[in-house]
């Protein structure tokens, strides 16, 4: 298998197979190993889960890691915060380990490829309108981007763009400049040294997943929160007019 060189921006470069239109890079290849070891993973772990004191090293370190990105959420998503932990910690958990398994000799992160993060970054896109329309209605969540007038509508959907985009330079531009730099480090400088960059390499990688996931939940946040701050309004504007009107 072809390794990633230095002079390569991207994994996507590195053709494994192709038929037709059909096409197997090295980015598709990590990605679905990545999926694979998480979803076997997490079958093996919660195939046993148990109620009681005494539980597996496996299933406490599940519950340490839910419990955590679930305080997260909470912190930003006062009210109905466990229904965005599948998608947060998915995000947290794809993004982490693809980093992580740098270590792993030949193995390319996934997220060095603008490709992955502009698809992930996609995700996030999408879910801020669904959380915002499901908590909301619509009619609300369209009102929005039309405050304080009809003016500013442009600028709140270049705002949109201008995130989804730092979101998928932001995570490519880190990791994809790591690797190029323990490359080259490797072909100039001894041993020792590169290995000290891939240990601080890989807290990067771990900092990247949490800045992505909290990044995501901030702009969904946002989103749903703001809706509710407006029909909360509307709704005290409504009881006031009832009580003169009375």
């Amino acid at each position: 298998m072809e390794i990633v060189g230095i002079n390569q921006i991207s994994p996507d470069q590195v053709i494994l197979w192709s038929w037709g239109f059909i096409t197997i890079n090295v980015t598709i290849l990590y990605t679905w190993l990545v999926m694979t070891i998480l979803v076997v993973t997490s079958l093996l772990v919660t195939r046993k889960l148990s109620t009681d004191i005494n539980v597996s090293r496996w299933q406490h370190f599940l519950e340490v890691v839910i419990a955590t990105i679930r305080g997260e959420i909470k912190e930003m998503a006062k009210k109905g915060s466990d229904k965005y932990i599948p998608l947060i910690g998915t995000l947290f958990l794809f993004i982490c380990l693809s980093n992580v398994l740098v270590i792993v000799p030949g193995f390319v992160a996934p997220t060095s490829s603008i490709t992955t993060t502009a698809a992930l970054a996609l995700c996030v896109f999408i879910a801020v309108p669904f959380y915002g329309i499901s908590a909301n209605g619509l009619l609300h969540y369209l009102k929005e981007y039309f405050q304080p007038n009809f003016i500013f509508f442009p600028f709140h959907v270049m705002g949109e763009l201008a995130r989804t985009l730092a979101l998928t330079v932001r995570l490519f531009g880190n990791i994809m400049s790591h690797e190029k730099v323990i490359g080259i480090l490797l072909s100039v400088t001894p041993l020792l040294f590169p290995v000290i960059m891939q240990a601080l390499g890989l807290l990067i990688g771990i900092i990247q997943a949490y800045i992505f996931a909290i990044l995501s939940m901030v702009y969904i946040a946002s989103a749903t929160s703001a809706h509710e701050e407006g029909h909360k309004h509307e709704e005290v504007k409504d009881a006031e007019f009832s009580e003169v009107t009375s």
